[in-house]
């Protein structure tokens, strides 16, 4: 069935029907680290939410263009900040660029770790910076930037819809700037572009003088540059809907002229530690690489997808050994499938119980992702899914290969969607069925050339070396001779 996937935007602050710009084609952009130290958990529970997003739309049939980008310069909360990377290197003893480059290469190892797919493009924010000057010109002559001393700020006054995302009002800003600027207009507006003081280790000579990017701008620009000036989903963790994509929606609507500048916001829910955020300001993270010291990938991707993007989810070493007992569960039970497929079956098709059982659960874990991304729920159906088929294996029933071959069809597109990496046989058992699969698969192709007398000599071939191979509609099956 075509399905229709439901998501929750921020901007809208209700559950709506996906539908992207110029379908199939959807735009994504998230936003990605500062690469000023190892990345922890929190970090991994909003890439790996946004990589199952990913995963599901591209199994839905949209040809998904993912941009996450990489902060290597800019990053301030406050406009009276130091730049978090100038910070980490002042620590580490390093230029700049040489901890960008080191923490930048432990995040991308982190992520192929935990099997997130690599987005389409990974922009890096200082190589966008003669772009960001052409935006701030821009905004400068339109009226919604000014410059005072070598800075430049974006008026918030000038954009009518600024606190849209966020739902804060103008006159409740002043709360959220601690220490505002000198020479700003007004406490709220923000900086697109920062002077440097003399001695500064990351700046640019700018038309403003020596200085370097605001946080802000940076994301408007790599989005704006690598997807358009409309974008279909732009997401986060949701401690960036304000200030970071209340003013990126400011700048980039006032940049270009068009609205939305994203059409669905999704935003990520908090990791927790006992109730607190986890970060490294309150010294209660765990680094992913740590985590991975103890832990599978899908252990820890297991336990971020029982809880709903949107909500928080805390962490504790006694709660993973439950998803360390869930994530041998869920693997046996595939291992259990691909021996049985190796031992083969009644021969027959995918019409009996097992079969019948499996595609009502699959059905119910693609509904419960098509709603808002409900992973808490998509996981209970795939352990239903295990439940289903260890039982039935245990039993005294022999499934027929046709049933075996659907269970193990619907258990991998549940792993490929979740991400899950599939265990493998260990081996003789593993080193049979990999071969016979790459055997079939080229007696496949001879078949689709027309070529059946090479195909048939292939199939008395492994007749003889104690494969049955039936072909049929859904394409071929075997099973082991005793």
């Amino acid at each position: 069935m075509v399905r229709r996937l439901k998501i929750y935007n921020t901007l809208s602050k209700s559950v709506e029907v996906f539908e992207p710009l110029s379908p199939p084609e959807v735009k994504m952009y998230v936003c990605g680290p500062t690469v000023q130290d190892l990345a922890h958990l929190g970090h991994a529970k909003t890439y790996i939410l946004f990589d199952v997003l990913y995963r599901f739309l591209t199994f839905l049939g949209f040809k998904v263009k993912y941009v996450r980008n990489i902060t290597d310069v800019g990053h301030l909360r406050e406009d009276t900040q130091v730049d978090r990377i100038v910070l980490g290197a002042e620590r580490e003893r390093l230029s700049p660029m040489e901890l960008v480059d080191k923490y930048m290469f432990s995040f991308f190892s982190d992520m192929d770790r935990l099997n997130i797919k690599r987005p389409t493009i990974q922009p890096r924010a200082t190589m966008h910076v003669v772009d960001m000057w052409d935006a701030i010109k821009r905004l400068i002559e339109k009226g919604h930037a000014y410059v005072v001393d070598g800075s430049v700020y974006f008026d918030v006054s000038s954009f009518e819809g600024y606190g849209q995302l966020s739902g804060i009002r103008r006159e409740e800003l002043i709360k959220h700037r601690v220490e505002p600027a000198p020479g700003k207009r007004n406490p709220a507006d923000f900086a697109l572009w920062k002077r440097a003081e003399t001695g500064y280790l990351l700046k640019w000579s700018s038309p403003w003088g020596e200085g370097f990017p605001g946080w802000h701008i940076e994301c408007s620009i790599m989005s704006i540059k690598h997807l358009g000036e409309q974008l279909d989903i732009h997401g986060g963790g949701q401690d960036l809907i304000f200030p970071h994509h209340e003013n990126e929606i400011a700048q980039s609507e006032c940049i270009t002229g068009k609205r939305p500048f994203v059409k669905y916001w999704v935003h990520v829910g908090y990791l927790t530690v006992n109730g607190e955020r986890m970060s490294k300001s309150l010294g209660n993270y765990v680094s992913i690489k740590d985590a991975l010291k103890k832990y599978t990938a899908n252990d820890i991707r297991l336990f971020i997808l029982s809880s709903h993007y949107r909500a928080p989810l805390d962490y504790s070493e006694g709660v993973m050994e439950q998803f360390v007992e869930i994530r041998r569960r869920v693997e046996g039970c595939y291992v259990r499938l691909l021996e049985a497929r190796v031992e083969g079956g009644v021969e027959g098709g995918a019409s009996g119980e097992l079969s019948s059982k499996v595609d009502s659960l699959l059905e119910g874990f693609m509904a419960s992702l098509s709603e808002d991304l409900n992973t808490p729920q998509a996981s209970a159906y795939l352990l239903e899914i295990v439940k289903t088929v260890n039982n039935y294996l245990d039993s005294t029933k022999t499934p027929t290969s046709g049933d075996l071959e659907k269970a193990q069809q619907a258990l991998s597109t549940v792993f490929e969607i979740l991400g899950l990496r599939p265990p493998e046989l260990r081996g003789d058992g593993e080193k049979l069925f990999l071969v016979v699969d790459g055997v079939l698969r080229l007696r496949e192709r001879f078949r689709r050339e027309g070529r059946y007398d090479i195909a048939d000599m292939i199939r008395d071939a492994l007749r003889e070396a104690g494969i049955q191979v039936e072909d049929t509609a859904s394409g071929p099956r075997y099973r082991v001779i005793r």
